[in-house]
């Protein structure tokens, strides 16, 4: 029993007591009536206070029900937040990682198209002067030829005939065709090889009669005849360049070389 329907109980059972002990002082009829309406009043009491309790039990059932449900609530929630912030960690993590790939992928677009660039700018048209004329020509075309003359100036004649040979089988519509010829002449005398010699600068001077180094190349080719023995083909081309160049340098030299061949 609660202690507050105890304490009721307790002051019911004094005042009986009381009233029981006082009963001479009253009519015994009136005497019963307090009693029992004092009973009465005592089982309302009770009954009150057992009603009470037992709401208030089912209240506090319903309130450690609706706190465990609060309890689990909060657990669910703190492991949904903890696996949130994993999730987050993951991401944060797939970010940086993200970043960095992109920072590489960017690092290696930028390789390709500096490689790219260099590719291309070796590919595209250069100016050069040929023989008093500015044409382009391919980076790749204008370095064998190049390397093939630096081999006659270092003396390799036979390099540089294979070289320029070669030259002309890859580019023989090249800018630098008729220098070409030229050289191959120069190279093949260099070497000895009058014969050889004697068709280059024949095929030069055919191709480009009015190229500059036209009469050079029939002063050449007479010295190729010359050191043949054939005095007479030697002769026979002077005549040509005195002909057809007769202001040049390399005519006036004819007319020297024209004296000392027999």
């Amino acid at each position: 029993m609660p202690l507050h329907l105890r304490r009721v109980a307790a002051a019911v059972a004094l005042l009986t007591a009381a009233m029981a002990a006082q009963a001479g002082l009253f009519d015994d009829e009136e005497a019963r009536k307090a009693i029992l309406e004092l009973r009465t009043r005592l089982t309302a009491l009770e009954d009150a206070g057992k009603a009470r309790a037992t709401e208030l039990a089912a209240s506090n059932a319903a309130l450690t029900e609706q706190l465990a449900a609060l309890r689990r609530s909060l657990l669910d929630l703190n492991n949904q937040i903890e696996a949130m912030r994993g999730d987050i960690a993951k991401l944060r993590g797939s970010d940086e990682q993200m970043l960095r790939d992109l920072a590489e992928v960017q690092r290696r677009q930028k390789d390709v198209g500096q490689t790219l660039d260099d590719r291309l700018r070796k590919l595209e048209p250069v100016k050069v002067s040929i023989d008093g004329r500015d044409v382009l020509v391919d980076p790749e075309e204008k370095r064998a030829y190049e390397d093939a003359i630096a081999a006659i100036r270092g003396g390799e004649f036979d390099k540089s005939v294979t070289m320029l040979a070669s030259f002309q089988r890859r580019y023989p519509a090249s800018a630098y065709a008729d220098s070409a010829r030229f050289w191959l002449g120069n190279a093949l005398y260099g070497k000895r090889d009058y014969k050889e010699a004697v068709a280059a600068f024949r095929a030069f001077v055919a191709s480009a009669p009015e190229n500059p180094r036209a009469p050079e190349a029939l002063l050449a080719l007479a010295n190729s005849q010359a050191e043949m023995k054939d005095a007479k083909g030697a002769r026979k081309t002077i005549e040509e360049l005195l002909k057809t160049y007769p202001q040049s340098e390399a005519a006036h030299a004819g007319k020297e070389r024209l004296a000392s061949i027999r």
